[in-house]
């Protein structure tokens, strides 16, 4: 028996930052990844390797547009959230991490072991730390809040440097800040 495989579309682009430049991919459904620049000119390799192997190529989604104005929004101090649709693909304890992850106030940090409380799973902390790191929309969904006890960044897809970035972007931003 041969089961029919519906095809999904995709639309990639590449859009400037503050932090370098930022490649999204997008479903008609939401945004599916946001690849970071990496530490070390490692570049863009292989950023969307399992995404969707089998998704007809389109030029351009709405959403493209709708990202990255909310991205430009965020990176001039006048976004705090994002509206834009996700389109998340992960397991179901990467997806309650994702969710807790996007609950973590702007301009506020969450340690590893205070997520994995908040999902009443108090010894997961390094499967939350892994979940983060598999997170496939950084900055909508702000695994750059995540750090370790004690205060220490801990790691980041994009490179410590950018995870500083991102905090003092948005401790600037905050009321009394630098914005």
């Amino acid at each position: 028996m041969v089961y029919a495989r519906s095809v999904e579309q995709l639309a990639t682009t590449e859009h400037p930052s503050p932090i370098g430049k930022l490649r999204i991919a997008a479903t008609p459904m939401g945004i599916v990844r946001i690849a970071l620049p990496r530490a070390g000119g490692r570049g863009f390799t292989g950023w969307l390797q399992g995404a969707l192997p089998l998704a007809e190529r389109l030029d351009w989604l709405p959403l493209l547009d709708k990202v990255c104005g909310e991205l430009d929004e965020y990176f001039a101090g006048k976004r705090r959230d994002f509206e834009v649709p996700v389109d998340l693909r992960g397991t179901a304890f990467q997806m309650d991490v994702w969710k807790a992850l996007r609950d973590i106030p702007f301009g506020k940090t969450s340690s590893y072991a205070e997520v994995a409380r908040s999902l009443e799973r108090p010894r997961a902390a390094r499967p939350v730390g892994t979940a983060a790191g598999a997170n496939p929309v950084p900055i909508v969904i702000p695994c750059h809040r995540l750090i370790a006890v004690g205060g220490k960044l801990g790691g980041f897809t994009g490179g410590l440097e950018i995870k500083r970035k991102l905090l003092a972007l948005e401790k600037a931003a905050l009321p009394g800040g630098l914005l």
